[in-house]
């Protein structure tokens, strides 16, 4: 009997995954650019406006209401999807890693391997989303720093030639690729709805964490306030931001051999305890059953985290 509950749930759990990667990879036909952008530029309304249209739209969004607040008071959660530029909401990312803690418990179920070890299997697979987005947001973040020195000297250029600041957003925002061009896109239909320079280039420095940029928005702000020469300025923070990425460079090639190290000794562990229980299961399953191999199993992983902290603060050297 219990042979076929197990089929049901596997059978249950794999249909929810395929009618959520339906639902989440096939857009909706009604949806276009245009409604994106009015929808941002909507989000600036007065909180009786917004009130009123929550009140009236109440139930288009009713399975993932209750989580979508819960989640939205997450700043950090949020944020890191807009900086992934990750087309998705994030109650159906939160249910992605609930469906993959359930498949890496249910995996355990269905193999030899011992349930004990479900729960670390089920977050094993439930940080596998949440890895992705993370190295999504790196890539994208490394990109767009590298993108800056391009843009200002662009801005730079047109500035020189007689154009005006939105001008030259509107020209960074055509010539260069995503995703700096998309946010400089956006800032400038922000100045096109009718909102101040300064309050545009402010958001999109608090929407990307880079120091250049912020670098970028104080320069403006300050050139708007006190007068000076914008293109020299630009050009001034270009080639700082040039310099540093050269010393970059030069530290990741310097810190490679930690990082590999760091790397070798974190995946050591897991990767030997695999082995040991394809050879000695009974020897590797007493970590799990007696009292003793439960605090020696609680200390290596508590070490194992340590020691990550520990190499990541190692080789991560801030320019």
């Amino acid at each position: 009997m219990s042979g076929y509950i197990i089929v049901v749930l596997v059978g249950v759990v794999v249909t929810c995954l395929v009618a959520f990667a339906i639902n989440v990879m096939v857009p909706d036909s009604d949806s276009t650019s245009t409604e994106d952008r009015l929808a941002a530029m909507a989000s600036r309304r007065s909180p009786s406006e917004e009130k009123e249209n929550s009140s009236l739209l109440s139930g288009i969004d009713e399975p993932y209401s209750p989580l979508t607040r819960l989640l939205e008071n997450l700043p950090a959660f949020t944020d890191y999807m807009d900086q992934a530029d990750i087309p998705m909401q994030p109650a159906k990312f939160a249910v992605v890693c609930v469906a993959a803690f359930i498949g890496g418990v249910m995996s355990c179920i269905l193999t030899p391997v011992p349930i004990l070890l479900a729960p670390f299997a089920g977050a094993l697979f439930a940080a596998l989303p949440i890895s992705w987005l993370m190295m999504k947001r790196k890539k994208r973040l490394a990109k767009f720093g590298r993108q800056m020195p391009e843009a200002l000297d662009l801005l730079s250029r047109s500035l020189r030639a007689g154009h005006s600041l939105n001008a030259g957003f509107g020209l960074v925002a055509s010539e260069l690729e995503a995703p700096l061009a998309t946010e400089f896109s956006r800032a400038f239909e922000e100045q096109n709805f009718g909102i101040p320079l300064d309050e545009a280039i402010e958001d999109m420095a608090d929407r990307i964490p880079n120091m250049d940029l912020r670098f970028f928005a104080t320069a403006i702000v300050l050139q708007r306030q006190t007068g000076g020469d914008l293109a020299e300025i630009l050009d001034k923070i270009s080639h700082l931001i040039r310099e540093r990425l050269i010393i970059l460079g030069q530290v990741q090639a310097l810190t490679g051999e930690g990082r590999m190290s760091g790397a070798v000794l974190l995946a050591l562990p897991p990767v030997l305890f695999l082995v040991m229980l394809k050879l000695n299961y009974e020897y590797v399953l007493m970590l799990f059953t007696d009292q003793i191999g439960r605090y020696m199993l609680t200390a290596a992983l508590l070490t194992q985290v340590i020691g990550a902290m520990v190499i990541k603060k190692i080789i991560t050297i801030k320019v």
